[in-house]
């Protein structure tokens, strides 16, 4: 089997931005949750049997109590913000495994779920959606892959190398180095992504490095790794079987109605109806 997780924050931050694009400043206010919603079901249409959706369901974690500029809510627009639990409701209500985070982030849900993935023989492979540079730590071979939806690719171990300079266990270490815009901390000064890939492969992780590369900022680097590594320990679900998709629950329709997209319920109805003839 195919295992499909899904960073459920992007997707929302996608479909709000990409609806503006037509709504003329006037934001609807489920728009960028029916969007996330209709990216399930199309996969799900597309033959999707075990996949789950990582949310933050506050945007502060564990991270802000390391590092005062790590990433907050503060800057994110109210229209946007507002539908983050819906989003989490109506992926319940459509039958979706949904890990909604708190102390953790999404990206460490995804990166829980696709190590307890994994780790089953049953799954063939785990793919990962979302362009985060972070996830590229989770890649394994050909096993464990990144798809990158807006870059239309996907990241298997020897594309991350290509794109990164480095292999996946070091992409903690070489974010460190160069830093990371997104999560709010700022990297070595002076140290660029070719010079941090050069680094990490002549000495391997910051830890290896002789003391006169970094200098004083080494504790830097070190907690700068600490940030850029995802915790893939939370327990998420004890069977991968938890994520098979068994259909909408009687819920979505209330859902789907209240948030003003009631054709999704059809169209939910009859990807089930699909997957049950799948099944004989």
């Amino acid at each position: 089997m195919i295992v499909h997780v899904v960073d459920g924050t992007y997707e929302l931050f996608r479909h709000f931005h990409g609806l503006r694009r037509f709504t003329k400043g006037k934001d609807r206010p489920f728009g960028g949750a029916v969007g996330v919603l209709q990216t399930v079901l199309e996969m799900i249409e597309q033959g999707a049997t075990h996949l789950g959706v990582a949310t933050d369901h506050v945007i502060e974690s564990f991270r802000n109590r390391l590092w005062d500029g790590y990433k907050t809510g503060e800057g994110i627009e109210p229209a946007l913000l507002a539908q983050f639990h819906p989003l989490e409701e109506g992926l319940r209500a459509l039958g979706v495994a949904t890990w909604a985070m708190t102390e953790l982030e999404a990206d460490d849900a995804l990166a829980s779920a696709a190590h307890l993935a994994s780790a089953d023989p049953r799954v063939d492979k785990v793919c990962i959606w979302t362009p985060d540079k972070d996830l590229a730590q989770c890649v394994d071979g050909d096993r464990v892959v990144q798809v990158d939806r807006k870059g239309k690719q996907i990241r298997n171990a020897d594309a991350v190398r290509v794109k990164f300079g480095v292999v996946p266990a070091q992409i903690p270490d070489y974010l460190a180095l160069v830093g990371d815009t997104a999560d709010g901390y700022p990297g070595i000064r002076g140290i660029g992504p070719v010079g941090a890939a050069q680094l990490l492969n002549r000495h391997g992780p910051i830890e290896s490095f002789p003391q006169s590369v970094l200098g004083a900022q080494r504790e830097l680097a070190l907690l700068f790794k600490d940030l850029a590594t995802l915790r893939a320990d939370a327990a998420l679900f004890d069977d991968v079987d938890e994520l098979r998709w068994a259909g909408p629950t009687p819920a979505f329709e209330a859902w789907a109605e209240h948030a003003g997209s009631p054709r999704l319920v059809e169209r939910a109805r009859k990807a089930w109806m699909k997957v049950e003839r799948a099944a004989g």
